[in-house]
């Protein structure tokens, strides 16, 4: 009997250790969700800014011919971590990303065509790179 509660405790264990990697594949994989081939560039208006793990995100409201704003999510490709190593903290984010900000954004479009995107850069209305790939800001 001892044995037998080993061999199934031996078991459980295997099974749990096996499983462990699992979360892991989960993970959404950025050259599947976004077209890295084509550039996007949207115009709107900060309306959130997220200083989050696992990404951190933009929000902002894209104006159509008719004037009605559709919400669109950038992903900022970085973790909040890595941000911080290139000089863009919580604080620089909130002073330079305030709602209301307007903003033109270059972005890989999501494939599934919904208002999703990968940041490319971020810049304001002046035409000053404050964010991206573009000089003058962290690479994401």
């Amino acid at each position: 009997m001892r044995d037998r509660k080993r061999t199934w405790a031996s078991m459980s264990v295997a099974a749990c250790l096996g499983l462990l990697p699992l979360p892991m594949l989960a993970h959404h994989g950025t050259n599947i969700s976004y077209d890295r081939t084509t550039t996007v560039t949207i115009k709107g208006v900060v309306t959130e800014f997220w200083y989050r793990n696992p990404h951190p995100a933009l929000f902002i409201n894209v104006p159509d011919a008719e004037g009605k704003a559709t919400r669109w999510t950038i992903e900022i490709a970085p973790t909040p971590y890595t941000l911080a190593l290139r000089g863009w903290s919580k604080r620089r984010s909130d002073e330079a990303l305030k709602p209301g900000t307007a903003v033109s954004v270059k972005i890989y479009a999501a494939r599934a065509g919904t208002p999703v995107g990968l940041l490319q850069g971020i810049t304001n209305e002046a035409g000053v790179a404050i964010f991206g790939e573009d000089p003058g800001g962290p690479t994401p």
